[in-house]
């Protein structure tokens, strides 16, 4: 079976709805619909079911520009903000046009006939499908659903206990009573090993390494008394805008004084967990502050549950897993009964499908990013793709904006093809993403790259992304477009 529309959007989380917000509200005059490899809306939001799954963004800037986020916690948990997203999506309309459970496993594009093909996969007998488009717009986040990161120590099987990922926590694990030992430091065990703590018998937090950690209100006091005195759409404006600008400030803050802001950190976690805590050990990393992300603690959960002795933070590293639990290279044995192997994701960009174009097989990361939704050399695709220092929705939402100024540009012109192209002088600088955690560092080679400068450059920078996105040139010398078909795209 073939069908054919203007635009495909694959996938039905944060980026796909708005993609489909956009495309209806900008470009009435074209067709699209959308394809979710899963059974289910939300992409991430209904995929963790771990507990204490939560955002370490805020709902202003994680919530969308064109429904702003009316929820009582500025850092919501996992449950409400998918429900946000189902009935944005039912608001809409969009999710009328979702057709569940196709998976994306090849696109190939033809220049002469202007058009991509992509390739689906329908359970439980893999009935093929093709949808040809005119434009794809890939939002398919950026790791794999299939299976999260969890490194091969010695003796696994020996362990009496259950070892679980929080990708494959299932909503009736049962953990009450028992002592669970959480391997990780990122944010999934910051925001895990509190809510588990709330009904094991003990939660262990091990880390082979610190991160940084801190403490943020769930909910915003001041946001809350605007709502009472000033119109519904003007409070959620400036609360949006507080965030956008607060953290901005912060993160240049920390890019540019990297010694103040770390030690501003440790000060806030000193006042919270007291003097005589070793938190030069257990969160004091040997990174500056924005070489990966910072993790937030909702109400200071985790170092409330320091305090109340629910949770131990052990800095040290695995020697190998035994019967009763995992010993450490320093002989310490942690007992345990059930540990989650909080390690991590595998970094997929796309999903990993596989790209052709006009027969020739194409690796993203042999590609320069344009503007950081766009690769070089590949035609009338665009890839949603969020801010690693401030919430994933602020980014997408730009490059939703700028599709549809784009694919009206070209419906006005007659323009059947828009490619990025690279010039003699344009060189790769490093990876699209520059943090130094470690599942960036296991995809590097499958990471597109960046230039030096714009338009291959990365910003994360949301007022610099906004003006370009929105106000910049759309033929800007960089983009070719071109009208007629051809026999074959230029090397």
């Amino acid at each position: 079976m073939t069908e054919k529309v203007d635009v495909l959007i694959v996938g039905a989380g944060i980026s796909g709805i708005a993609a489909a917000y956009y495309l209806g509200e900008r470009c009435p005059q074209l067709s699209w619909t959308i394809v979710e490899g899963r059974a289910a809306i939300g992409g991430t939001w209904d995929f963790f079911r771990y507990p204490g799954v939560r955002s370490d963004s805020d709902m202003y800037t994680l919530g969308y520009r064109f429904r702003p986020w009316s929820g009582e916690k500025a850092i919501a948990d996992g449950s409400a903000i998918l429900q946000y997203l189902k009935d944005t999506a039912r608001e809409f309309g969009i999710d009328r046009e979702i057709r569940f459970n196709h998976r994306v496993s090849r696109i190939s594009w033809s220049s002469e006939a202007a058009e991509w093909t992509v390739d689906i996969e329908r359970p439980p007998h893999d009935e093929p499908l093709q949808i040809r488009c005119s434009f794809l717009f890939m939002c398919t986040g950026y790791y794999r659903y299939d299976g999260g990161y969890t490194p091969d120590w010695l003796g696994m099987d020996e362990f009496a206990g259950d070892i679980v990922h929080p990708q494959d926590w299932a909503a009736d694990s049962e953990y009450a009573g028992k002592r669970v030992v959480v391997i990780g430091s990122g944010a999934t065990a910051v925001t895990m090993a509190p809510a588990l703590a709330e009904r094991a018998g003990h939660v262990t937090v091990l880390q082979r390494s610190p991160s940084y950690v801190v403490s943020m209100p769930a909910r915003d006091d001041q946001v809350r008394r605007l709502r009472g005195k000033l119109p519904a759409a003007l409070v959620s404006w400036l609360a949006r805008w507080k965030m956008i600008l607060f953290a901005a400030y912060y993160y240049r803050k920390a890019k540019a004084h990297p010694g103040e802001a770390r030690e501003m950190l440790l000060e806030g976690i000193r006042g919270q967990l007291g003097p005589d805590y070793d938190v030069e050990r257990h969160f004091n990393p040997a990174y500056k502050p924005w070489d990966q992300r910072v993790c937030v603690a909702a109400d200071a959960d985790l170092f409330q549950a320091i305090n109340a002795g629910a949770v131990s933070m052990v800095t040290d590293h695995v020697e190998r897993f035994v019967e009763e639990g995992i010993l450490l290279k320093s002989g310490e044995l942690l007992p345990a009964d059930i540990i989650v192997t909080a390690t991590g994701m595998t970094m997929r960009i796309m999903d990993g499908v596989e790209i052709i174009v006009d027969g020739h097989p194409v690796q993203l990361g042999e590609t320069l990013s344009y503007k950081g939704f766009m690769y070089s050399n590949i035609p009338n695709l665009a890839s949603s793709f969020g801010y690693t220092n401030a919430s994933w929705t602020l980014k997408c939402e730009l490059i939703c904006e700028y599709v549809c100024r784009l694919l009206n540009y070209m419906k006005r012109r007659g323009y059947k093809h828009c490619v990025p192209r690279l010039d003699a002088d344009t060189q790769a600088a490093e990876p699209m993403i520059d943090f130094t955690s470690s599942y960036v560092r296991r995809a590097l080679a499958d990471l597109p790259k960046q230039g030096s400068r714009r338009p291959w450059k990365v910003y994360q920078n949301y007022v610099k992304d906004l003006l370009m996105m929105r106000y910049g040139r759309l033929n800007d010398g960089v983009m070719e477009f071109r009208k007629a078909t051809f026999s074959k795209s230029p090397p």
